[in-house]
């Protein structure tokens, strides 16, 4: 395979190593996806690898599918237009690919079959009005498009807006949507395409993954496919290991957000790396713990992929109405938000022989620490408290050193070792959250943290969420995370509002149990004091009937702040 890529800088190339070290657990074997997953399907090719309601596609369907998916993006010449070598870190070789789909083997289809056409695969959030619709959209210079119907009629306002959008690919769903003037049925597509085996796939193909905007505008972050899947998959085994492993897997992964979100497509990934099946609960489009739990058992899934509490709570309500848990289920996954520890607890007494995995990682990242809690073990006390992996550290709040641990200082997460190239289009931001200190290139995501005397990570929470309330900064995460443990609370988020006194005032926006309305503010505030120290105690509790979140459960401190703002009355018209 050839080797690391190089970036030219200054007029000087320099190879990926000496932009980053080599992780100590990075596979010798720098892999590329699409390989892989060619190389596991001929191993496994009867198995299920993707299920979603009737449909049942084997390892060797979607070999042929993501094939003649690739031969229809090559045909209307996408692929890759020149040498990773070449590039600037902020810059991507690959024709883009934008994935505007609900969960489906379609999604999952356009992320392998674009990587078999050396394309690259572009996440759209599908909630997104025109506007944000065709700043991604022209922000990654997407030439072909996957979309299902019902997002036809947003499509077609931004489509004069984009020249570059060349192919538009119509996904037939429920909507009954007429098909958009000059886009092609993707069934149809695929059923006039060959399935050419993929050609010149390389470990320096990009994997990209545009974030969600939550601090600003969506950013495409540029990673090394090799890199991708040892930072963000935890993947050390050779191509030939991956291969000889797959037999005598016998996962089945659920991963419930959507799979424009990182998280979900990530798992699904995994799942594929190790031979296993990806099934799709019947009704993505919104969370239906009812419907996840069903599939859950009809499909006899050993892992499920959740978002923290906004997940959890809702699982745990109806695991408490059943007759029994699902008895395949061993392995309960979340990373994103947090999942509060009374919460933790909760699933592990309704669901025996379960193992809660927390991931703390991120888009620019990977994964940084894993909190693993069964039955039998000890119980972890605080959610925002993780053991690092060997390449996590806290660096100071001037980003010029690493803390030790104990070292009181209030820094930064960072992360060692494969790192993301940069931002796609960006070189500004490219160089502040990628800075190199002596020596050593590292990616900052805006988590604030200290490094406990222990060696473990405590993570305060993002600095765009912090409140700054009479001189005091105080974390909103930290204080959500407490307000939690007082059974009446179902949900919550934490903002600052503007204060003659204070500056800032810390406001609780909070969701009750049902039953529940009567608790007082005084019990709610006593929740947290019993916890944190008394600055970080709200100044006020906002009752509203459902917190607002994005599809993958993370919040919307926007709409909590002007809930805030009023009080929790509905906004004029």
């Amino acid at each position: 395979m050839p080797g690391p890529p190089r970036a030219r800088r200054g007029g000087r190339l320099l190879s990926a190593v000496d932009r980053q070290p080599r992780a100590a657990h990075e596979a010798s074997d720098p892999l590329n996806l699409a390989a892989a997953h060619e190389a596991i399907a001929s191993s496994v090719p009867g198995r299920e690898c993707i299920v979603w309601r009737d449909r049942r596609l084997t390892w060797a369907d979607v070999t042929d599918r993501t094939r003649r998916l690739a031969d229809v993006l090559t045909a209307h010449g996408l692929g890759a237009r020149r040498p990773l070598a070449e590039c600037e870190p902020w810059e991507s070789p690959h024709d883009h690919v934008a994935l505007y789909l609900h969960n489906g083997n379609e999604y999952l289809e356009g992320l392998l079959g674009a990587a078999k056409a050396r394309s690259a695969a572009i996440n759209v959030n599908y909630r997104y009005q025109a506007e944000e619709l065709g700043h991604v959209l022209a922000d990654s210079a997407a030439r072909a498009v996957i979309f299902h119907g019902a997002f036809a009629p947003t499509l077609a306002e931004v489509r004069d807006r984009l020249p570059h959008l060349e192919l538009l690919l119509q996904v037939d769903d429920d909507s009954g949507a007429a098909l958009l003037p000059g886009a092609i049925p993707y069934e149809v597509a695929l059923e006039q395409a060959e399935p050419r085996a993929p050609r010149d796939l390389s470990p320096d193909d990009l994997y990209v993954l545009y974030t969600g905007g939550t601090t600003g505008r969506p950013k495409g972050v540029l990673w090394r496919q090799a890199d991708f899947l040892v930072a963000c998959l935890g993947v050390t085994h050779t191509l030939d290991q991956l291969v000889a492993r797959a037999p005598t897997s016998d996962l089945r992964a659920l991963p419930a957000p959507p799979f424009m979100h990182g998280a979900a497509h990530w798992n699904a990934i995994s799942a594929w790396l190790a031979g296993g099946t990806v099934v799709v609960q019947d009704h993505p489009m919104h969370l239906d713990p009812i419907d996840l739990l069903d599939t859950v058992e009809r499909e006899r899934c050993s892992s499920l992929l959740i978002v923290g509490d906004a997940f959890a709570r809702p699982l745990v309500d109806e695991l408490r109405r059943r007759s029994g848990p699902p008895t395949s289920l061993k392995f309960l996954l979340t990373g994103g938000a947090l999942l509060s520890a009374s919460v933790k607890d909760e699933l592990l007494d309704l669901v025996p022989g379960l193992r809660i995995v927390d991931v703390l990682g991120s888009s620019e990242t990977g994964r940084q620490a894993v909190d693993r809690t069964d039955r039998d073990g000890p119980r972890q006390g605080s959610a925002a408290r993780f053991a690092p992996e060997p390449t996590a550290r806290v660096v100071s709040a001037g980003r010029d050193r690493v803390l030790e641990a104990g070292d009181p200082e209030l820094g930064w997460l960072a992360q060692t070792g494969p790192v993301p190239l940069g931002y796609l289009g960006d070189p500004a931001k490219t160089a502040a959250t990628f800075p190199t200190i002596d020596g050593v290139r590292y990616a900052i995501a805006g988590d604030r943290a200290r490094r406990s005397a222990d060696g473990r990570v405590e993570l305060l929470g993002r600095e765009a969420s912090t409140i700054n309330t009479g001189g005091e900064k105080v974390f909103a995460e930290e204080v959500e995370q407490a307000l939690k443990h007082h059974p009446a609370v179902f949900d919550a988020l934490v903002v600052g509002r503007p204060s003659p006194r204070w500056g800032q005032e810390i406001v609780a926006v909070v969701h009750l149990r049902a039953g529940c309305e009567a608790e007082s503010d005084g019990s709610l505030a006593a929740a947290v004091a019993d916890h944190l120290a008394r600055f970080k105690v709200p100044k006020a509790f906002v009752r509203v009937d459902r917190i607002e979140r994005s599809p993958s459960g993370k919040p919307d401190y926007a709409w909590a702040a002007r809930t805030a703002e009023l009080g929790g009355r509905p906004p004029p018209p």
